[in-house]
């Protein structure tokens, strides 16, 4: 559905970004990620035909952006970060207007808007100008522009920012609902939401691709060790040692301890079942075990890991 191919830009003597490529696959929600200043956004610019490359190619079900730009972007439905609203029109007119641009049929024009409102919910301010919308409503009429036309390729950048806690579960459930029928791409500052939503993640950074993978995936690149939470009651001084012993432990490192009861940490050898071992050695001191679980790393675990300049 996308391919891009060696793509570079260099903005004068700066490469932003070296050489990427990657596909996206029809009903896949990709998760596009890096910190500021890594080539996420002229990457993204890119793929919408907004930016040219300096060299590399971009194809949107099979049409070449730069050689077919009207033919590409027909199939893309871009919310930028900073949605492109009127504020002096309508939802209704802005819609219109949206639908006109997108060369729409007029017999199905309003039809189209009709579901599109609907589907953001954004119907009971349809005559209200854009301008009185609060910021979560703006944001909802940025989505709405991106469905409008039908377009097979959905590109969001923060979509879901200045929406409340409600507002933001309702979009969730909207961009997961659209990869039915829409290839989509979503890129976020807030991890876990792209820890929620993607199947995949890709990770650039420095202009370069550093991670390519499927989301439950990545925790696997942080590192070798598998970490679990052991909650304990009785002093840290008193667990540490016998922790250490335990065959496959790397690693023992005190959370927390109040009343008590001892929250640690235990890096463990991933290429062994050493839980057994473990609970075995607390019992010896017969320490009662309040809680015991694996702690997979988050996305941010993964991120930070990822992109942190190496020291």
């Amino acid at each position: 559905m996308i391919e891009i191919s060696n793509l570079v830009k260099f903005y004068g003597d700066k490469r932003a970004v070296n050489g990427i490529s990657f596909t996206v696959n029809q009903g896949e929600i990709l998760g596009f990620l890096g910190p500021n200043g890594a080539g996420k956004s002229t990457t993204m610019n890119i793929i919408t035909g907004y930016l040219s490359a300096t060299s590399g190619k971009v194809t949107i079900n099979g049409y070449d952006i730069l050689e077919e730009p009207e033919l590409a972007k027909k199939n893309i439905g871009y919310l930028p970060e900073i949605p492109p609203l009127f504020m002096d029109m309508t939802v209704s007119e802005y819609l219109e207007y949206v639908a006109e641009l997108k060369k729409v049929p007029k017999d199905i024009r309003k039809k189209q808007i009709i579901d599109v409102m609907k589907m953001v919910h954004i119907g009971n301010v349809s005559g209200r100008l854009i301008h009185n919308l609060s910021k979560g409503y703006k944001q909802r009429v940025g989505i709405a522009q991106t469905l409008i036309g039908n377009p097979e390729v959905i590109i969001l950048d923060e979509p879901t920012v200045g929406l409340d806690p409600n507002q933001v579960i309702e979009v969730r459930k909207l961009i997961t609902s659209l990869s039915k029928n829409h290839t989509i791409i979503f890129s976020s500052h807030i991890l876990s939401e792209v820890q929620a939503i993607c199947d995949r993640v890709i990770i650039i950074n420095n202009g370069k691709i550093v991670a390519d993978a499927p989301t439950f995936e990545l925790s696997s690149r942080v590192e070798d060790n598998v970490h679990y939470l052991l909650v304990v009651e009785a002093p840290f001084s008193t667990l540490q040692m016998p922790l250490r012993a335990v065959p496959g432990v790397n690693s023992v490192r005190s959370l927390a301890e109040k009343n008590g009861i001892c929250q640690i940490d235990l890096a463990c050898e991933g290429s062994m079942e050493v839980r057994k071992s473990i609970s075995f050695a607390i019992a010896r001191l017969n320490a009662p075990i309040l809680e015991f679980r694996s702690m997979e790393p988050s996305l941010e675990d993964v991120f930070t890991s990822i992109t942190s300049p190496k020291k």
